[in-house]
């Protein structure tokens, strides 16, 4: 992963970073060489851009603190996501420290910004570490986080241990469960492994979960016939006298189908012929759409 470069310059230091080809241990130590602000230097930089809106102190303040990304993001490498990613995600909570830093509080800078620094890589770390989202109301974010450094082993937690750690973290037994089966659960592939184990490559839900009809080839066939159909039976009732037209509708193509004895007193003639005009009509539909 290559993070988006530009020059900065802070005093009289410059730094490249992320331009392509830059490794992440080229970057690390890049940020490394730039030296921790003073207590009065950051205080300085920092009224500067609350009152003056200097862009040139944000950025000083922002490489300054860069080495504290890099160290918070590097705690967040256990869920299999690239240390790059999260770095870049922790600067772009860094960023969003600075913009709302106020000086008169009277708090250093990165005490403020850890915060916003881990905000940003935990949604980084919630919306790629699976495919389905582990976590997504608040006592599942908080587990996610920290029921694995509240687990004291590999096995399922007992009913005691459950009822500890939502004690300490202040949810329900019920949610503590729940998380600790999503945590334990994996994303397997649709496809299944690419070897040669016949048994591993069945249980793929590629082999079982085909789609009925889905092959494009027969849901094409499909929207023809079924146009080529349509087609035919507006001709064939074009072809039928009114009369037969008029019944076969009535009877068959309405939500409200008329009886057959409807039908006789408005023609003046018995049920049984309706019956019979009926019968013919849908004979010659059957004829024309067989065609």
């Amino acid at each position: 992963m290559t993070m988006q470069l530009q020059k900065f310059e802070s005093g009289d230091i410059a730094l490249r970073l992320n331009v392509p080809g830059a490794s992440l241990e080229s970057y690390t130590q890049a940020v490394n060489t730039v030296p921790v602000l003073s207590a009065e230097d950051e205080r300085a930089l920092a009224e500067r851009l609350f009152y003056d809106n200097d862009i040139d102190a944000a950025r000083s303040l922002v490489l300054s603190h860069l080495r504290f990304v890099v160290h918070i993001a590097r705690s967040y490498t256990g869920y299999g996501l690239p240390l790059g990613d999260l770095i870049q995600e922790g600067n772009v909570g860094l960023m969003k420290a600075v913009r709302r830093f106020d000086p008169t509080v009277g708090v250093r800078l990165v005490s403020f910004a850890v915060h916003w620094i881990k905000a940003e890589i935990h949604e980084f770390v919630l919306k790629n570490w699976r495919i389905v989202k582990v976590a997504t109301t608040k006592a599942q974010r908080k587990l996610f986080f920290n029921l694995r450094g509240a687990k004291k082993r590999l096995a399922r937690l007992t009913p005691e241990e459950t009822q500890r750690v939502a004690e300490d973290l202040g949810v329900s037994v019920r949610d503590v469960q729940e998380m600790e089966g999503r945590l334990a659960a994996y994303d397997a592939s649709f496809d299944g492994p690419m070897d040669d184990d016949e048994d591993s490559a069945m249980v793929s839900p590629a082999q079982y979960l085909q789609a009925e009809g889905g092959d494009p080839a027969d849901i094409l066939a499909d929207e023809d016939w079924q146009q080529q159909s349509s087609r035919r039976l507006g001709s064939a009732l074009q072809s039928l006298d009114d009369r037969s037209r008029d019944i076969l509708e009535r009877r068959w193509l309405t939500d409200d189908k008329t009886t057959l004895q409807d039908l006789a007193n408005e023609y003046g003639v018995s049920a049984e012929r309706i019956r019979q005009l009926e019968n013919a009509a849908i004979g010659k539909l059957r004829n024309a759409m067989a065609v």
